[in-house]
């Protein structure tokens, strides 16, 4: 049973539409200038336009998606039990287009009596005998694969949405973000007529099995067709809604994916409450290893969408990028021409590959750690100021001479400032790699084996990319080691997570093994 705060829920989906807010969003405002700008005048359309023409046939191509002009803002309230509401203390949360500033829409924000009353919801649809447990499993599975079907059906409407949100360029929200949730909605349906348990050949005179049984209510702290009570969303701030659902008595598990800030709070109420099992997503400062022998080029690019990737804000932005000597100067060189050559603009255009940051509170830290890295000795390569006069927008900015003991080194910077630096050796760039407080990903291009094999057996990290970066799947486990969190999303591991194992031992008269 699932209890979710997030920043803004919303989608065009089955439900009915009777109590919900009917809002609309304007794409009509422009870039500067009235159209999508270069960083630097160059004419490179960037790695967000793979997908400008899609293969149908091998002879012809397929017209790229659009955004919807105008698009409704539906579902705006607390979805509890089945139904919108409003919540109890009347609060709202303000949503902005990071792109031109204006407001969106208004979201219910939750407290503590909005949480209590989605988990007594969940609760009951959690109970003995209720719609959802007596279900069959493959009915379970056969929902998740609805619920793709809807977020499929609804695909350009929630990209539309994401782009104005978030300032997330639309292509990527369509091909990228969309693509991989139904997949992974349609991977777990798979799954729910495969979980079971085993059975044991324990000594004496007995017959034992195991069960592997739903946790229970679960709040997934993140950034339809279902059964009352088994999914409610309760949007809310972290100090009202995040802090009720971390301290609560009545839910089971928490997953949040955030700040390690935020992090070691989650895992503090858990221990201050009932134990509850927590699984974190927390922050990165992750290690990109070049080695001089790789396909440079390649990995330059690489690198580039590594970091670049919805404007920076990735916990897996590969920000440290480490270069052998060889090729140092050579890669730097090519990364600043790479960086030049984005588009930037209004999400929602065609050809823009990098819109604005998300707030003005992100944006403020990422310029205060640009300023810092010039402070500190680093040397600016490109960027490094505001784009345009409207908007959120930070040019992609490159540093080189970076040494460890600088902040923007150190700390997680959350936008488009990618770090290059030095090494000599294997050794040397696997400690300086380690010499972090996170362990979330890490990227090593080289063309020998015994290289990537070595280096990525050594690197303190939960997800490790050889020659790619960013290749996540719906099937293979994604988390991090120290700082940067505990549990796995994903996968057949993420399942141990949310469920618990039961041994069950029966008495008998005579074994018969």
């Amino acid at each position: 049973m699932s209890v979710t705060g997030g920043r803004i829920q919303q989608a065009g989906g089955a439900s009915s539409a009777s109590h919900t807010e009917r809002k609309h969003a304007s794409m009509n405002s422009q870039p500067r200038n009235g159209h999508e700008q270069h960083a630097n005048g160059c004419n490179h359309q960037g790695p967000n336009q793979e997908h400008r023409s899609q293969r149908v046939d091998g002879s012809r191509t397929k017209a790229l998606p659009t955004p919807i002009p105008d698009p409704p803002i539906l579902y705006t309230k607390l979805f509890i039990n089945n139904d919108w509401h409003e919540s109890c203390s009347g609060r709202k949360i303000p949503v902005y287009n990071p792109t031109t500033g204006e407001l969106l829409c208004e979201v219910e924000a939750a407290d503590s009596e909005d949480v209590d009353e989605a988990v007594r919801s969940a609760r009951a649809a959690f109970q003995t005998g209720s719609p959802w447990r007596s279900m069959d499993a493959s009915d379970r599975g056969r929902l998740l694969n609805r619920l793709a079907d809807l977020v499929e059906r609804d695909q350009l409407l929630l990209a539309t949405l994401e782009a104005l949100d978030c300032g997330k360029v639309f292509l990527m929200a369509y091909f990228v973000d969309l693509m991989a949730t139904i997949k992974t909605l349609r991977y777990y349906g798979g799954w729910a007529d495969k979980i079971h348990g085993k059975t044991i050949p324990v000594d004496g005179e007995y017959f034992t099995y195991t069960r592997h049984e739903p946790i229970g209510v679960c709040g997934q702290i993140i950034p339809a067709g279902f059964p009352p009570g088994v999914v409610n969303v309760v949007p809310g701030y972290g100090e009202t809604a995040g802090c009720a659902i971390s301290h609560h008595m009545d839910i089971d598990k928490v997953a949040f994916t955030g700040s390690t800030d935020v992090g070691k709070l989650i895992q503090k109420a858990a221990g201050e409450s009932n134990l509850k099992r927590v699984t974190l997503e927390l922050g990165g400062k992750n290690p990109n290893i070049v080695f001089a022998d790789c396909d440079l080029e390649y990995a330059v690019e690489q690198a580039h969408s590594g970091l670049f990737f919805n404007q920076g804000q990735c916990c897996l932005a590969g920000s440290r990028v480490f270069v052998e000597e060889p090729v140092y100067e050579e890669f730097v060189r090519r990364s600043v021409e790479r960086a030049k050559s984005k588009v930037l603009g209004n999400p929602l255009l065609p050809g823009v590959d990098q819109g604005p940051q998300i707030d003005q509170k992100q944006f403020d830290k990422i310029m205060k750690l640009i300023e810092s890295g010039k402070r500190e000795g680093a040397t600016l390569e490109c960027g490094g100021s505001m784009w345009g006069q409207q908007g959120l927008f930070i040019q992609p900015t490159v540093f080189s001479n970076v040494t460890d003991d600088m902040l923007i080194a150190k700390e997680e910077i959350f936008g488009p400032v990618q770090q290059i630096m030095c090494f000599h050796s294997i050794s040397e760039v696997i400690q300086r790699a380690n010499a972090t407080h996170y362990g979330l990903a890490a990227g090593v291009f080289t063309n020998d084996i015994n290289k990537a094999l070595t280096v990525s057996s050594a690197l303190q990290a939960g997800v490790v990319w050889v020659n790619c970066y960013n290749a996540m799947s719906a099937q293979c486990p994604f988390g991090g080691f120290k700082m940067s969190g505990n549990g796995r999303e994903l996968g057949k591991y993420a399942l141990q997570e949310y469920t618990e194992v039961k041994a069950v031992t029966i008495k008998i008269s005579q074994k018969n093994s």
